[in-house]
């Protein structure tokens, strides 16, 4: 073994048990000792108050790891852009959270959440960090800019019989457009409404519906979920949409360490036309539940669909979201079920707030959606196959006569984070979206200007 890697050996070590290479104590002990250390470690004594006190108390719960070591990716330290604290408190307690009475009431084992380590509540932090590599933006309201998000969550059961296990989720709530004329057709300018548009939801309720405002779907004031929320009678009233950080599982001692990377190649959502028959859009659930299945990628029921000889999954070239990035042979892969998350606000948009401009005599919310997701694609989609390949979508391109850029949401527009319980339904959309039924613990967004170092020196392979 070289030095460089003793080095890197050691300095884990010693993190790990909180400053010292403790031999022959007891676990208790060791334990303190490593929450004190763990408070000094250097990519995170530089970290705001609140998100090192919860760091902290993660690490000096029982673990199986302390909460993950952010290395850098650069020659300068990674920079705290935002932060998320997570617990169970903000949505309706359900059956990964709480006993429910006339469903796992019965003697039934209790898993997920606020059941592990003699009942702890289950608590979490968020932290995502941008890496300032040369010639990428360090603005964080860069679309461009190259982010890492670390969770760390203590008190969430190992899953056993799930495919999905537990998934992470960044989750926008749509906003009030700007207004400006329309288009030569009567339809709204991307980005945009009409100024009719903007006086019928302006009309709405007490009057939020106003540019800049969180879109509220009755017009009063924004409704976050609560844990007194009651689906689907009373539950909040906002339009929101994920974006996936990924699937992970637990540790032995009920606690998650996950990584994610997000940039233009991740910053992708679910087809939200598997909301209806997922249970996502009121009225439409359990009618349609078994009505589509999207496995193939493309525009959605009344859009383009296609076979699986072209758009299918092949065992000798399975889908791969990691060939994403352009290339000189155009082998960045076109059988994306996603789309970027601008294109989905977008699309949102049409169904929830351009209620004058974008087909006013369809008033079903399910049929709108449908009718929305295969026209926003297509003026996106130059191949007409009805799914947006990652050339088509490439950041730096043009559709549309417009910059790629406006496809893409920058982190810092996602307000809230969330993290499910996945169920093996085959569908992406999580279960019962946007209803939090599959919740297992949530928080809201913390911006940190200006930013705060958060990165310890490089590991062996920067990316």
């Amino acid at each position: 073994m070289d030095r460089g890697w003793k080095g890197l050996v050691q300095f884990l070590l010693v993190a790990a048990l909180g400053g010292t290479v403790a031999t022959g104590t007891a676990w208790a002990q060791s334990r303190q000792q490593s929450a004190r250390g763990f408070a000094r470690r250097g990519d995170v004594r530089f970290l705001p108050a609140p998100l090192v006190g919860r760091l902290t108390e993660i690490a000096d719960r029982p673990h199986s790891q302390l909460p993950l070591i952010a290395f850098s990716e650069a020659d300068e330290p990674s920079r705290l852009i935002q932060y998320y604290l997570l617990d169970t408190s903000g949505f309706q307690p359900n059956v990964f959270t709480s006993v429910v009475p006339g469903i796992n009431d019965n003697g039934a084992i209790r898993t997920a959440a606020n059941a592990a380590n003699g009942g702890l509540p289950t608590i979490g932090a968020v932290r995502v960090v941008l890496e300032p590599k040369p010639g990428l933006p360090t603005d964080p309201n860069d679309v461009r800019a190259f982010l890492d998000t670390f969770t760390d969550v203590s008190g969430l059961f190992v899953i056993n019989n799930e495919s999905g296990w537990y998934e992470g989720w960044l989750i926008h709530d749509v906003r009030v457009p700007p207004i400006d004329t329309p288009l030569p057709d009567g339809q709204a300018r991307y980005g945009t409404m009409t100024p009719d548009d903007a006086a019928a939801i302006a009309a709405l309720g007490t009057g939020n519906n106003v540019p800049g405002h969180i879109f509220t779907v009755d017009g009063n004031p924004v409704r976050f979920p609560t844990a007194t929320d009651a689906f689907p009678a009373i539950q909040a009233n906002t339009v929101p949409f994920p974006v996936s950080i990924g699937t992970f599982n637990a540790l032995q001692q009920s606690d998650v360490h996950a990584y994610w990377e997000f940039n233009p190649g991740t910053n992708w959502v679910f087809p939200h036309y598997e909301l209806p028959f997922t249970g996502g859009v009121p009225g439409t659930f359990p009618a349609m539940q078994y009505g589509f299945r999207s496995v193939i990628a493309g525009s959605g029921p009344l859009g383009v669909q296609n076979t699986t000889a072209t758009h299918g999954d092949d065992p000798n070239n399975p889908r791969d979201p990691d060939r994403n990035e352009p290339v000189a042979s155009g082998r960045t892969e076109h059988r994306n079920r996603f789309i970027p998350s601008g294109l989905t606000e977008e699309i949102l948009q049409n169904v929830f707030v351009r209620v004058t401009s974008f087909e006013p005599a369809v008033t079903d919310v399910g049929e709108r959606l449908l009718r929305s997701y295969a026209l926003e694609v297509a003026r996106v989609d130059q191949d007409g196959d009805g799914a947006v390949s990652f050339a088509e979508a490439d950041v730096n391109g043009v559709s549309d006569g417009m910059p790629n850029t406006r496809l893409y949401l920058p982190v810092t527009a996602f307000n809230r984070f969330a993290i499910t319980r996945e169920i093996n339904d085959g569908f992406l959309a999580p279960r019962f979206a946007p209803s939090q039924r599959a919740y297992v613990a949530a928080g809201v967004l913390t911006l940190v200007d200006p930013p705060a170092r958060a990165s310890i020196p490089q590991d062996a392979d920067n990316r």
